[in-house]
């Protein structure tokens, strides 16, 4: 199972690092993404990288200001998400995904809040 980990409050303009890992498997030949849920709203693609790290994607609202690595040696993705702004809050998820067409190919596991207050 996946679990994301790292968010929290900041204000506008503030820093976080998300991580995901995966327990009892292995993320390291899987592409991954990103994707997060605010409140009332539908879950929404953010961000995927291929399973070698070469390829990445994002949505354009976060081009720029977010970054999506990945470390197969240690099994782990991560997002790092600068500049953060207010409508940036919502709770963040990862999954394997099929490339280009962000479909997931694994259960929803643990999402992680991250809260940007203006």
């Amino acid at each position: 199972q996946l679990q994301a980990s790292g968010g929290g409050s900041v204000q506008a303009g503030g820093s976080l690092r998300l991580s995901c890992a995966a327990s009892g498997g292995t993320v390291s030949r899987a592409c991954m993404g990103w994707f997060r849920q605010a409140p009332g709203k539908e879950r929404e693609f953010v961000a995927a990288i291929n399973w070698s790290g070469s390829s990445t994607y994002y949505r354009d609202s976060v081009k720029g200001r977010f970054t999506i690595s990945r470390d197969n040696a240690k099994n782990t993705v991560s997002l790092q998400v600068n500049s953060l702004k207010p409508e940036d809050t919502a709770v963040y998820y990862c999954a394997a995904v099929r490339w280009s067409t962000w479909e997931t190919v694994t259960n929803w596991g643990r999402g992680t809040q991250v809260t940007v207050s203006s």
